[in-house]
């Protein structure tokens, strides 16, 4: 009776255990079939994806006082942190869509996150400004094959009347990424250092990364493209096409001012009287959201006045608030920047919807076209506002921005043709 007993005792054990692996078992494929099956599943991942590319493409900019310090450098030396990232999201943005249209969405999405984490990781461990503007430029490499084929996917995977949808989710997410890659800089990089800042952020995009792994389905309708050359004579053919050139020059202009001030505006609240410390610069910041609220509303407004008058009346406010961050308040200053940002979000989103409705054939190399030179404009506001600010301070840097948006009125006044149908959210990137 006792073998008997304990055989049955070891039978019912390992019965047991047995029940447990195949309940763990079934739990563990449960999870990952979760993504396709979950109604959450896919919007959170396109929300986590366009999060995770602009939580770290402006990060530096509320630290870049800290940096300079912590250096020794001028001003120009340290926006270098913001203009390697921009130049070289200007120079593979073009041939990202291409790639992706040859071996598919998701995985250039997923490989282009986890790599995302060795530059920002090697901007934590870098030991002089040479090395970290290395890595900020590594960084601007992998950006664009999350962000442009994220648009992609949503173009490819839903109809239209739901392709709107998850474009605003995507867009809403992007300027919270925006936001909050700028803000946590701040607050980790005074009381971590600038090595801290980076850590958080590395930890965040890992764990953006396994989500959208999981979470984000494959795509179902993806079908390769001819190759590489065909997009290359779709980028020629554009070249020869007015309106499409203007508005190039006008997303130029729209990134050069938006990277300016936000650049720029750091180092005047850093001295006196202001003396606002990081964590203080990352709470202006606060100001980009606005972006998240007027995106929305930017179809209605094309509808009502076109896209052309909306965008000289944006430049109108824009201008104005540029004057206001001349005042000696800082709340005046707050609400100079809350026009800034929110005039940079309605043109960008303008321009890039006039791109898609101009170009009849070839429209992802004529966005990737758009794309390239709205970075260099940011590389360049990086930059040659500095030249200004170096000779007369903050008021010859919004000379400079003032006379840039003047330059982008005259394009929209004499190439824009008035196009009155509203704006898609999904024609439109919110690269800020």
């Amino acid at each position: 009776m006792r073998g008997g007993r304990s055989d049955f005792s070891r039978a019912a054990a390992l019965a047991e255990v047995r029940a447990k692996q195949k309940r763990w078992s079934g739990l563990s494929r449960g999870l990952l079939e979760l993504g396709p099956m979950n109604s959450f599943a896919r919007p959170t991942a396109i929300a986590l994806a366009g999060f995770c590319t602009f939580l770290d493409l402006y990060a530096p900019q509320s630290v870049l006082p800290l940096v300079a310090r912590q250096f020794s450098v001028g001003a120009v030396e340290t926006s270098h942190l913001v203009s390697a990232t921009t130049l070289a999201v200007a120079l593979v943005a073009p041939f990202t869509g291409a790639v992706a249209d040859m071996i598919g969405r998701k995985r250039v999405i997923v490989f282009a996150m986890f790599a995302l984490l060795v530059p920002t990781l090697m901007i934590a461990l870098a030991t002089t400004l040479a090395q970290m503007v290395f890595w900020r430029f590594v960084q601007g490499l992998l950006l664009p094959p999350i962000f442009v084929v994220t648009v992609a996917y949503i173009g490819d995977e839903f109809p239209a009347s739901e392709a709107t949808g998850y474009a605003g989710i995507y867009m809403a997410a992007s300027g919270v990424g925006g936001f909050l890659g700028r803000f946590l800089t701040g607050i980790l990089g005074e009381r971590y250092g600038v090595s801290g800042a980076f850590l958080g952020l590395a930890g965040l995009t890992l764990i953006a990364a396994i989500s959208v792994a999981v979470l984000l389905p494959r795509e179902k309708n993806f079908v390769a493209s001819r190759g590489l050359a065909a997009s290359l004579r779709n980028m020629t053919a554009h070249l020869g096409n007015p309106k499409l050139l203007a508005t190039y020059a006008v997303g130029f202009g729209v990134l050069f001012n938006f990277v300016a001030v936000f650049t720029y505006v750091n180092f005047h609240l850093a001295a006196p009287p202001y003396n606002l410390s990081a964590a203080g610069l990352g709470a202006i910041f606060v100001v980009y959201l606005s972006g998240v609220v007027v995106t929305p509303l930017t179809g209605r407004w094309v509808k009502r006045w076109g896209r052309r008058k909306l965008v000289l009346l944006t430049i109108v406010g824009w201008l104005a608030g540029f004057a206001l961050t001349l005042a000696p308040s800082l709340a005046l200053i707050i609400a100079g920047l809350t026009l800034a940002a929110a005039g940079g979000f309605i043109s960008q989103t303008v321009a890039t919807s006039y791109v898609a409705v101009t170009a009849h054939r070839g429209r992802s190399s004529a966005v990737g076209l758009y794309v390239t030179c709205y970075y260099i404009g940011g590389s360049a506001g990086a930059v040659l506002p500095g030249i200004a600010w170096n000779w007369a301070g903050w008021p010859a840097a919004v000379a400079v921005m003032m006379t840039m948006l003047a330059l982008m009125a005259i394009m929209v006044l004499c190439f824009w043709r008035d196009g009155g149908a509203p704006v898609n959210p999904a024609d439109a990137i919110p690269e800020l």
